[in-house]
């Protein structure tokens, strides 16, 4: 029997703008890093749930929600120009020096709090089922994407919409969008590519819509937080 070794990899960088220290803030009474390392804990699917982080604050604070942060992130991976592949891929590498391998990795933002245990299995069975090498979660798009376009400086809507955008929105078909919530990897692979790579081994996972908020900015931790206490007391 093989056994496979998976990892989460929970991206956690201080000094966010748009909230300050938005992945230790409280929604509904707990830090929002929390959401992400309790959902990769009950899932069972990993052997380690690791907090990338540049802060020892944040660490303990991962810590004593079940996550392991053996070491920091580096000043290289921690600035806003650093790419999430890049804080992955650096993690891979500590690993490998400290003797530890991994199969797969699913990197999970903390940004993506209603994510679920359920959400994590569910794309795990993509991969196994598809045999792919990336799996990357969807919602359905609010709005298709036909109503969307670039303005002018002066603002004016001249050839804003095309033809496309005028049929009735039933007959515009079902778009879906990236929600950041899940990137699940073959570490070889990935390791081989140096980032995510959207081709025919990567298949999508689907989640519904009130599952994808992605925490920006206030307005997100408001619907949130209310999805949250609508769960805990749906009367």
């Amino acid at each position: 029997m093989i056994y496979i070794k998976n990892l989460a990899m929970i991206p956690a960088r201080s000094g966010s703008k748009g909230i300050l220290d938005k992945n230790i803030q409280l929604l509904n009474g707990k830090p929002l890093i929390a959401y992400s390392i309790e959902a990769a804990i009950q899932s069972r699917q990993f052997d380690t749930v690791h907090v990338s982080t540049d802060s020892e604050a944040y660490a303990e604070i991962s810590c004593q929600y079940g996550a392991e942060v053996p070491f920091l992130r580096s000043p290289e991976t921690a600035t806003d120009a650093a790419s999430s592949w890049e804080a992955l891929l650096e993690v891979l590498r500590c690993y490998e020096k400290l003797g530890q391998h991994f199969d797969t990795v699913m990197l999970l933002q903390p940004t993506s709090p209603l994510r679920t245990a359920e959400d994590i299995c569910a794309a795990y069975q993509v991969m196994a089922d598809k045999n792919a090498k990336t799996v990357v979660s969807v919602c359905e798009a609010e709005h298709p994407p036909f109503w969307s376009n670039l303005l002018s400086a002066d603002r004016c809507m001249d050839g804003f919409l095309d033809n496309a955008a005028l049929a009735p929105r039933q007959a515009l078909g079902k778009y879906f969008r990236l929600n950041g919530a899940i990137y699940l990897f073959n570490v070889n692979d990935f390791i081989v590519r140096g980032s995510i790579t959207y081709d025919k081994h990567c298949y999508a996972y689907v989640m519904p819509v009130e599952r994808s908020v992605d925490i920006d900015g206030p307005l997100d931790m408001l619907v949130a937080e209310t999805i949250l206490q609508h769960q805990s007391n749906p009367c």
